[in-house]
């Protein structure tokens, strides 16, 4: 009977065991994820406006106001999708998404008949802050026609920026 060397084998065996470990598979991404490995945040969407219709809506806004309906936003990761916003009376709207996807430019629009007399769709521009931050028309969104929009990327913490 022939004797082996102990060290030898064993020595490849393992070697080839934490090689196969350490390479991934061709089907595997080596691409990193967020730091958390979160793919979407939680964002509270707030609008500053009264939840009471104006009563000093000039009458060329009118149409406008009855179309807008309810304040609502469209978000592009819903595929602009309408999505009412909570009122909390007596000057404030809001919603909190928690499937905003990190690390991406996504916008949105938020419409509110009391608007009407500065967009004729209702289109908001101002007064609205994603986790509170103050944020600036920067985008346009579908709608009828290009409407005015807001534009932000999210961290996984919830880290807002647009």
């Amino acid at each position: 009977m022939q004797k082996r060397p102990v060290g030898g084998m064993c020595a490849r065996v393992v070697a080839v065991l934490l090689l196969s470990l350490a390479v991934p598979g061709c089907d595997e991404s080596t691409t990193p994820s967020s730091p958390t490995g979160a793919t979407t945040a939680t964002v509270r969407l707030v609008y500053a406006g009264s939840t009471v219709r104006r009563s000093d809506l000039p009458a060329s806004a009118l149409a406008c106001a009855e179309g807008a309906g309810a304040t609502h936003t469209h978000p592009s990761w819903r595929a602009y999708a309408t999505v009412p916003l909570q009122p909390v009376p007596p000057d404030r709207y809001e919603i909190t998404f928690t499937d905003v996807p990190v690390n991406t430019r996504v916008s949105f629009r938020v419409n509110d008949q009391n608007s009407c007399d500065e967009n004729p769709t209702g289109a908001v521009t101002r007064n609205v802050f994603a986790n509170d931050v103050r944020l600036i028309q920067n985008t346009t969104t579908p709608g009828n026609g290009d409407e005015p929009g807001f534009a932000i990327s999210v961290a996984p913490n919830g880290a807002v920026t647009q």
